[in-house]
């Protein structure tokens, strides 16, 4: 199992002192962090795409390709691309460029994400909102396949030839499909034959599992190749030297920002005890000592009928920079090792 960070550069302020980073030493960190993931040996590094003040991840891809220089294996990735407002001419160029840039560690995964903003500042209509999704993604993966495109669609202009370039290191940039909670969007990764990044931020892991297997049933009647079908999940998780540790580092930063979004929402403030269940035994916190968050990645796994790829998603509730890289190291050197001895990977 592949085990990685999903960060959306958050630049909150810090929950404790009300202090507030600058953008610039924001994402100086950021870098230093996903440099830091590098070091340790995790798999992957995940940075979101928000268009939102509290976020610094409008441009993924430039980040992504700031930290190539820094890194020499992690493979870096979006979490995710919202390609239903974006030209996928573009984001095909940019993660092909990042392809170039770091050699063959591009990933692309895509998404309709969970924030509306992006619909009205690229003048796109939300009642386009399925149209769009399913238009630039086959978009996205034709580019994939043909330099010379010949392609047509209702929501951008035809192309009639024309050649899209650069071409990426890689034959082809992985393209994950991310999803919710929709049954429709787990057949349609089965049906195309992506592999599937399941966003899992509340419940339990095992309520997921009538969907991840609608994936899987989609996909092998689709007559794709097996080693294809990969199951990834994206989940709240923070590791610290004990689990109580962990979880008062966690909190303070989880609750301003749920605070923030619930009065946008409606919802009601969240509360510790809501925070300490999500951090059980059958939460879908992992959040807790290495050994803890071992057993729950393990678990997660099982309730799942066996997923490839878990990213840890540790930077929306603002933790400071070296409470975040100690995480990190305690994730690659001792939470890692655990899973991949279990989950038969050779590290």
């Amino acid at each position: 199992m592949e085990i990685g960070i999903d960060s959306f550069a958050a630049v909150h302020k810090d929950p404790l002192d009300g202090s507030m980073l600058s953008a610039a030493d924001r994402l100086e960190m950021l870098l230093e962090e996903i440099q830091t993931a590098d070091e340790v040996g995790l798999d992957v590094f995940g940075v979101g795409e928000h268009h939102r003040a509290e976020f610094l991840d409008s441009a993924p891809a430039i980040i992504l390709a700031a930290a190539a220089a820094k890194t020499s294996r992690i493979k870096l990735s979006s979490a995710v691309t919202v390609i239903s407002a974006a030209d996928p001419v573009r984001v095909f160029q940019e993660f092909a460029t990042l392809d170039l840039i770091s050699k063959g560690r591009a990933e692309i995964v895509v998404g309709r994400g969970s924030f509306g903003e992006a619909f009205p500042l690229f003048g796109l209509d939300t009642d386009d909102y399925d149209d769009l999704f399913t238009e630039k993604l086959d978009l996205l993966l034709t580019l994939q396949k043909e330099v010379n495109v010949h392609w047509n669609g209702r929501h951008r202009p035809a192309l009639t030839g024309q050649g899209v370039y650069p071409r990426p290191f890689q034959k082809e940039i992985p393209v994950w499909l991310g999803v919710g909670g929709t049954p429709q969007s787990f057949i349609r990764a089965g049906l195309l034959g992506l592999p599937l990044m399941v966003a899992i931020i509340g419940g339990e892991f095992r309520r997921f599992r009538p969907l991840v297997d609608l994936y899987r049933q989609a996909y092998l009647e689709s007559g794709h190749p097996e080693d294809g079908m990969k199951v990834g999940v994206h989940a709240f998780g923070f590791v610290g030297e004990t689990t109580e540790l962990a979880k008062d580092t966690f909190f303070p930063g989880w609750f301003q920002m749920f605070t923030q979004i619930g009065r946008e929402r409606g919802w009601p403030p969240p509360s510790r005890a809501q925070f300490e269940a999500l951090c059980g035994d059958s939460g879908a916190y992992l959040i807790g000592d290495p050994a803890r968050v071992a057993e729950k990645v393990l678990a997660a796994s099982e309730a799942l009928g066996g997923i490839q790829r878990l990213t840890f998603q540790k930077s929306s509730a603002l933790v400071r920079h070296e409470q975040m890289k100690n995480s990190i190291r305690l994730l690659g050197n001792e939470v890692a090792p655990l899973v991949r001895a279990k989950s038969g990977k050779v590290a």
